[in-house]
């Protein structure tokens, strides 16, 4: 396993691999009580438990329950602990919509 700071178990390089290479995505590393609770997030979110030098944290994601597992397993192995629903509300496909911005019209 790679070498952590206090902040991060992920690498900014790492993070950025993901999408591509597992089809998912960390919305809130090492949240807090106040992420896992929130309903702000869309309804296909997870929550994670792994641990890290016997400390254990927990990661809001997005994807499936297979890729989820092969992401954190690859990285984390048995340090893994579970992986859950998460409470979110919003529905995928608005989760981060902004709206279009509006055309100039032609005179």
């Amino acid at each position: 396993m790679e070498e952590t700071n206090s902040k991060t178990s992920w690498s900014q390089k790492e993070k950025d691999g993901l999408k591509e290479k597992y089809g998912c995505e960390i919305l809130v590393e090492r949240a807090n009580d106040e992420h896992l609770q929130s309903n702000k997030f869309p309804t296909d979110s997870y929550i994670i438990e792994y641990q890290v030098n016997n400390e254990t944290f927990f990661d809001l994601t997005r994807g499936t329950q297979v890729t989820l597992f092969d992401m954190y397993y690859d990285k984390f192995k048995k340090e893994l602990k579970s992986i859950k629903y998460g409470k979110g509300n919003i529905k995928p496909a608005l989760w981060n919509y902004q709206k279009p911005k509006e055309k100039k019209k032609r005179r």
